[in-house]
């Protein structure tokens, strides 16, 4: 089916409906094999579109994903040293995604994909206000430790701070913690940990905003609702 080919064109993300307008009158871009007029329409399923002679795709529907990580992959797209990456784990999904975010290979849980740059931007940034909770596995002594966590805190010349501590569970030598932050800072959690005299023993993220892992099994996947990928938007 047709679209006028200013459509097409601001559809592909060359530019908006009214710069195509004057990229048309202006004799720049080819349909086919012939110089496109204004008005015209074109079947992206069929014709061929010329911008300054250079062909154009449609712009990809944008996929949104929810990942539980398993620990051992990295959040990369590629690894020099041979590590497994979370691209293997969904190797199934035709579009090229890419992780909002990081969780380092140590760590695990919820991990968003996107092929969405203003989403994935929307979602890192801390000015987004998203709150990321993790579930800790620590070795020390907890009680005094959440003493501090819950107050600002300095590291690496930066200040840090949760938005909650909550304990779990407390066990002879260590506990289980709960942890809400909104900044970004790179292992900002076992660096909290650490400067509390606490070992990470594991680490998983659960939630992210409004989102929860949930039921969704260690290596799997799922694509995200509309409500879900709204309410971080």
């Amino acid at each position: 089916m047709g679209e006028r080919i200013q459509k097409i064109i601001s559809a592909a993300g060359i530019a908006s409906r009214r710069e195509a307008e004057k990229m048309i009158l202006d004799g720049r871009i080819r349909v086919n094999d012939a110089i496109a007029k204004l008005g015209e329409s074109a079947d992206v399923s069929v014709d061929k579109i010329f911008v300054d002679g250079k062909p154009i795709t449609p712009k990809e529907d944008n996929i949104y994903i929810m990942l539980n990580k398993p620990r051992g992959y990295i959040t990369t797209m590629s690894d020099e040293r041979g590590r497994q990456t979370v691209l293997e784990l969904t190797a199934d999904i035709k579009t090229r995604i890419y992780p909002v975010g990081r969780l380092d290979m140590d760590s695990e849980g919820l991990l968003l994909m996107t092929n969405d740059g203003h989403f994935s931007n929307r979602v890192m940034h801390p000015s987004g206000g998203f709150a990321k909770i993790y579930e800790v596995c620590v070795v020390g002594d907890v009680e005094t430790a959440t003493q501090t966590l819950r107050f600002p805190m300095d590291i690496e010349g930066e200040t840090v701070k949760a938005v909650s501590v909550e304990v779990v569970n407390i066990s002879q030598g260590g506990g289980v913690l709960r942890i809400a932050i909104s900044q970004g800072i790179n292992r900002q959690i076992r660096k909290m940990c650490a400067a509390c005299r606490l070992k990470v023993r594991s680490l998983k993220r659960i939630s992210i905003g409004k989102l929860s892992l949930g039921n969704l099994k260690s290596g799997s996947w799922r694509h995200l609702s509309k409500e879900e990928v709204d309410s971080l938007k």
